[in-house]
């Protein structure tokens, strides 16, 4: 946002600047030609006053300052100066010289030369003196006055700049300060301009409108899930009474839809989970969940583990990875798992020797009630929660989640946190 303000004031410094040096160079421009007329009355006056000493003595008069007047039989030789001449030809009319008058610019000369026909073959030839140059007062006082607006224009535009991407550094703001559970913070509604108040405004009831449809999402899927318990007990006590043959594939298909209410209402419960951070050992609790999954009859081992520190809820961290550790060792025939301190960062890998899952459905793998086909199939039970679960959890504590497909086979899924300095 720093750099949008900066460029637009940029722009603006540049372009004000632009103004006012064009003014400036025309006002000079403009001064300077009004100094070269001023000087036509007084040349005027001095070709009347050598003309009428010509006329009564026979000679050209002593005519300071002009102490290069001189006499001719023709006019000084250089480039015309059309626009000069043709105002000399109008103030010597006015005193009655009708003669032949011509201003030059004459070469390796400082001053033009002005040149009178007085007679036929007679001419009066004298300097045009040019404008003088600017005092150094003058020249200082011009550049400070520019310094000056420059910098009243750079102020300004820093102050316009500031106002016009208030706005956008009020939602970059806002994006930066996504909660965890994707809702937008309160922006104070009452400073800045009115544009930023605005937009804080609209903020704030996009921010509500987003945080009930999430409460009311969550309600419905908590509900959903206690809702199905009741029927799911009622079919469960059905299938009591099948014939021996059928009851078994029955309870299984009970065991799994309970499987997914749960999952589902302990989505919800993460979703809204309110446990506080702590600071504790990684690699404590890595072993500690391969250990008691072990345990349990499922194939997982345990590699390298550095020693790392890293603050999240406890009871979450446990609940994640033990879903994707049993996600890797139910559907990947074994889990093997470890954990590298890289930098700041504690890296948790989880690697299989399963199917994997197809590229083209790697991108919905995080999603709700997912499942990979035909390598991970309801062959094997399941809620198709866990992976999302994990997700929420990890995300929370700050962490990412990662799943890819190795290339001698099998699913690697990989968790970091950032670890906490000792």
């Amino acid at each position: 946002m720093r750099s949008l303000r900066y460029r637009f004031a940029l722009i603006l410094i540049a372009s004000m600047s632009a103004v006012v040096l064009v003014a400036t160079i025309a006002t000079w421009l403009v001064s300077s030609a009004s100094d070269a007329n001023r000087m036509i009355e007084p040349v005027a006056s001095q070709i009347e006053f050598a003309v009428q000493g010509i006329n009564s003595s026979g000679e050209l008069p002593s005519m300071p300052p002009f102490t290069h007047t001189r006499l001719s039989d023709q006019p000084e030789a250089g480039e015309a100066d059309n626009a000069l001449t043709s105002a000399m030809q109008r103030a010597l009319s006015e005193r009655d010289l009708s003669g032949s008058v011509q201003i030059t610019k004459v070469a390796g000369q400082k001053d033009e030369a002005v040149s009178y026909q007085y007679a036929p073959g007679s001419w009066v030839v004298m300097e045009y003196p040019g404008p003088p140059p600017p005092p150094p007062h003058m020249v200082l006082a011009l550049g400070l006055w520019l310094v000056l607006m420059i910098a009243g224009v750079a102020s300004v535009a820093l102050i316009l700049a500031r106002r016009v991407t208030e706005p956008f550094a009020i939602l970059e703001k806002a994006v930066a300060d996504v909660g965890e559970d994707g809702t937008l913070p309160h922006i104070p509604e009452d400073s800045g301009s009115g544009e930023a108040r605005h937009t804080a405004t609209v903020l704030n009831r996009l921010s509500d409108r987003l945080r009930t449809a999430m409460a009311s999402r969550m309600r419905l899927v908590a509900a959903a899930g206690h809702d199905l318990r009741t029927p799911i007990t009622r079919m469960r006590l059905r299938a009591e009474f099948l014939p021996e043959e059928e009851q078994s594939a029955w309870i299984d298909d009970i065991d799994e839809l309970e499987m997914i209410a749960d999952s589902a209402i302990r989505l919800v419960k993460e979703g809204g989970s309110t446990e506080e951070p702590e600071e504790m050992a990684l690699d404590q609790v890595v072993r500690e969940v391969a250990h008691d999954l072990e345990g349990a009859g499922l194939p997982v081992k345990t590699a390298k583990t550095d020693n790392a520190i890293v603050k999240v809820g406890p009871l979450s961290l446990r609940r994640a990875l033990g879903n994707l550790v049993t996600n890797a060792a139910t559907h990947g025939g074994g889990a093997e798992i470890s954990l590298a301190a890289r930098g700041d960062k504690a890296v948790i890998t989880i690697e299989d020797n399963g199917p994997g899952i197809p590229e083209e459905m790697m991108s919905h793998v995080f999603e709700p009630f997912f499942r990979a086909a035909p390598g991970r199939t309801r062959t094997i039970k399941g809620s198709g929660l866990g992976l999302a679960i994990a997700k929420e959890i990890i995300e929370r504590a700050g962490g990412a989640l990662t799943i890819e497909n190795r290339p001698q086979g099998g699913l690697r899924q990989t968790i970091s946190f950032n670890r906490v300095s000792k």
